[in-house]
């Protein structure tokens, strides 16, 4: 039998050979962009035209300038001006351990279809829970993801503090969650998907300076009890996406502790902190969190999509899902700590671990702080030279490497201001030379840095208040 295509897909010396070509490829990439030899950070095309783009070359285009076309036409992240989304420019040593997890695809749901990634995740796991302060009887596991990782934990969190037993027997009665007003969408999502509804969703106003206003803790909590809602858990962001502000995680746990409250911190950007000698601070009280999430791909220069899940309490992490495949997972009278697919989402997931494993043992564990401080320290200088530009305010001043800012002119009033800041945001996206993003706070239009990128300086932040100040007089 002759299965000619078969044998070409699974070549051998096929794969080596374009693998060379490529890994030349992705080189070339990276010392163009990281030392900004192209000045565009994304070379913007309308979503038709892309689409348009991509049908026609799946037909007529050159198979051997696929993966160069798929490197082009895409967001450079590596680029000094990418100061946009919360997304890492990757270590590149995680490339190769992401090759590896693609080519052995060892699925991890059970212990035997994973054994190395399964071993070393509980040794990155063991890391991160140490790191946060928790003692020996804590446990974590990786996911896909800062929301399905909120997701798990709320989860956890039901099973854990109520009386009732709603995975198996469903709730009857309102159950809740307190969060603050600025805190991720997915954990809105995540409350929504639980069937908490918008009344199970109380939303805690926010101080001048955006962090949840802990003072209205209580009042929020028996007004929930007055309408018969029965709150479980309350989530302290470390930072909010929006504007990058810590809340107080010392004085949330203690209001947690004092009613017993699950505690659980959304750190999925700003978690990796803990690894910070001069930033830490910002997390003080995350130890007393019950659940910790924290993002690999944010600020750890890992690969989309890698997320920890940490919680004090192992025994919580073990019994969240208490599903049985008889075909998968069986009944042990010990901890199986092997089998991820009894704690996760996910049936299968990728290999995950060896991209946290890899920086860790090559680069040891003060790479992170290094990452995270620099970064916050270059978040902190964009702060202050905005601060001190006539031209420009600033929404908040920053804590972390969000910094939201807008172009101001007294003469304008607040409808026209927003309309020039996003016409602005617009302008940078489609000349593509910055990568910035927009957001809105109690309706004042902001312009949107996140600094990602440890080769962003302080240059590039002046060249970019330039520019947008040049294109304010053609507008």
């Amino acid at each position: 039998m002759k299965i000619p295509l078969l044998q070409q897909a699974y070549s051998a010396e096929d794969f080596r050979k374009r693998g060379h070509q490529l890994m030349d490829e992705l080189a070339d990439h990276l010392d163009d962009k990281l030392n900004a030899k192209s000045p565009n950070a994304i070379h913007w095309n309308e979503p038709e035209d892309e689409l348009r783009f991509w049908k026609e070359f799946l037909e007529t285009g050159k198979e051997e300038t696929l993966f160069s076309e798929i490197t082009k036409r895409t967001t450079y992240v590596h680029h000094p001006h990418y100061i946009g989304h919360q997304v890492s420019p990757t270590a590149p040593i995680t490339a190769l351990s992401g090759t590896i997890s693609s080519l052995l695809n060892n699925g991890m749901a059970v212990y035997e279809m994973g054994m190395a990634p399964s071993a070393i995740e509980r040794v990155i796991t063991d890391i991160l829970c140490k790191q946060i302060g928790y003692d020996t009887n804590s446990r974590g596991f990786l996911t896909s993801g800062g929301t399905l990782a909120n997701l798990t934990a709320l989860l956890a969190a039901r099973k854990a503090v109520l009386d009732h037993d709603v995975w198996h027997e469903g709730h009857s009665k309102p159950l809740g969650i307190m969060v603050s007003s600025e805190a991720h969408y997915c954990v809105d999502r995540a409350a929504r998907i639980m069937g908490l509804g918008d009344q199970g969703i109380v939303k805690i106003p926010v101080t001048d300076a955006y962090a949840m206003d802990v003072s209205k803790l209580e009042i929020c909590l028996e007004e929930s009890a007055a309408k018969g809602i029965e709150i479980f858990a309350v989530i302290g962001s470390a930072p909010s996406t929006a504007t990058g502000v810590y809340d107080d995680l010392q004085r949330i746990g203690e209001f947690a502790k004092a009613h017993n409250l699950w505690f659980h911190v959304d750190g999925a950007h700003g978690g990796a902190a803990i690894f910070s000698g001069k930033y830490s601070h910002t997390v003080a009280g995350i130890d007393q969190a019950d659940s910790v999430v924290i993002d690999g791909h944010k600020m750890m220069m890992m690969p989309t999509i890698t997320t920890a899940l940490l919680m004090k309490d192992g025994t919580n992490a073990s019994t969240t899902f208490s599903q049985k495949a008889d075909y998968l997972l069986t009944q042990e009278d010990h901890e199986d700590w092997y089998n991820s697919g009894k704690r996760t989402f996910e049936c299968t997931k990728n290999m995950m671990s060896i991209h946290w494993y890899t920086i860790l043992k090559i680069y040891g564990i003060d790479i992170f702080d290094e990452f995270v401080t620099h970064l916050y320290d270059m978040g902190h200088l964009f702060g202050e030279i905005i601060t001190d530009h006539p031209d420009f305010d600033l929404a908040v001043p920053p804590v972390s490497n969000i910094v939201c800012f807008r172009y101001k002119n007294d003469a304008l009033d607040l409808a026209s201001l927003n309309k020039l800041n996003a016409a602005l945001r617009r302008a940078l996206l489609e000349e593509g030379e910055y990568y910035i993003v927009q957001t809105k706070l109690r309706g004042v239009h902001y312009l949107r840095v996140t600094v990602m990128n440890p080769f962003t300086t302080e240059i590039h932040f002046r060249k970019l208040l330039d520019k947008i100040k040049g294109w304010v007089f053609d507008y």
